[in-house]
């Protein structure tokens, strides 16, 4: 973690998740909360996409949404809200598995969304706030 200078935010940055692949932290911490930037299925050793289908890239965000969460002080237990984008709802079923083997038996508030394109064409993408913890 490092500060923001002068703003109060701390900056998250693991190497046990991908780096940014823009101009924008891994997560950022503001008033107890942990926001995290959308996670996609990139190996942080290799930046690259994961081979296979929904369920292998879901499960590389979901490993790598963990990553950033324990990196921040925090885990998924204590998430408040997801955001999960795919590109064809077709998968939501098999999301719907890979998520939840994650999450157990915390149930954060979700919105998931059909979009047309994610970057380095993955096949899905989430992101999520959470309390961190004190």
């Amino acid at each position: 973690m490092s500060d923001a200078a002068d703003t109060g935010l701390q900056i998250i940055a693991t190497g046990a998740a991908p780096a940014a692949i823009g101009p924008y932290a891994q997560a950022v911490v503001a008033g107890g909360f942990v926001f995290t930037a959308g996670q996609i299925p990139l190996d942080p050793d290799t930046m690259l996409v994961v081979p296979g289908g929904i369920r292998e890239q879901a499960g590389r965000v979901m490993t790598n949404l963990v990553a950033v969460l324990a990196a921040a002080g925090s885990a998924p237990e204590r998430v408040v809200k997801t955001t999960c984008f795919l590109t064809d709802l077709g998968d939501f079923q098999v999301f719907n598995e890979v998520y939840a083997a994650t999450f157990g038996t915390s149930t954060p508030a979700r919105s998931t969304v059909q979009v047309a394109k994610l970057p380095l064409g993955v096949l899905v993408e989430v992101e999520c706030v959470a309390l961190v913890t004190t």
